[in-house]
């Protein structure tokens, strides 16, 4: 049996309380809780987040002013669509604007007589609609002349003059010559694409 001096015995002990103790440092170590991560949605403080929710309820209380809104403008812009000259080609959307503008003139007393017609090309008129053109010579009187373009503004279909250009006039038959472009808008697949402009 082996003997021990007192030293030995301290020592002993002495290890066997550093070892109780590393044992312990490790065990909490290793069994200590680890902190939860905060939820992801949870960012902000309560009041950010009761000021969130203040302006999401006026949003969704201001969608049925805005549904409403867009069945007005809607229901307008149907109203007016209609007066858009339909053709199955831009040559027959100018036929059928230079009829209107014949059938206007046949209508006022006396007659107007329209003696020429040149068509423009169908052009692009704003991002929704194309425009046609027809160009009439017409030799009237004035008053005439205003009854014309009075009749031509009540018209259903969306026809307006664009241009006009008034000759001399004769002070014996008391008319004057004018050369007059009448335009009519079409829906927008009859008027060509804009070209891109290409910068270098």
């Amino acid at each position: 049996m082996i003997q021990m001096g007192e030293r030995d015995k301290r020592a002993l002990k002495a290890l066997g309380a550093a070892v109780g103790i590393f044992g312990a440092v490790f065990a909490v170590i290793w069994f200590w809780p680890q902190p939860v991560p905060e939820s992801v949605g949870a960012v902000g403080t309560v009041p950010q987040a009761e000021k969130r929710l203040k302006s999401l309820r006026k949003l969704v209380a201001a969608v049925p002013a805005r549904e409403e809104i867009d069945r007005r403008f809607g229901a307008q812009l149907a109203g007016r669509e209609k007066g858009l000259i339909n053709a199955e080609t831009p040559a027959q959307a100018q036929a059928q604007l230079l009829q209107i503008v014949r059938r206007i003139a046949q209508s006022q007393s006396p007659a107007l007589s329209v003696s020429g017609s040149e068509f423009s090309p169908v052009k692009q008129f704003g991002s929704s609609y194309g425009e046609v053109t027809v160009t009439i010579s017409a030799e009237c009187g004035i008053e005439q002349l205003l009854n014309f373009m009075a009749d031509l503004s009540s018209q259903p279909e969306l026809i307006a003059t664009s241009s006009m250009q008034l000759g001399q006039a004769n002070p014996k038959k008391k008319t004057l010559p004018v050369r007059m472009t009448i335009s009519g808008l079409v829906p927008k697949r009859l008027a060509p694409e804009r070209k891109s402009e290409v910068s270098f």
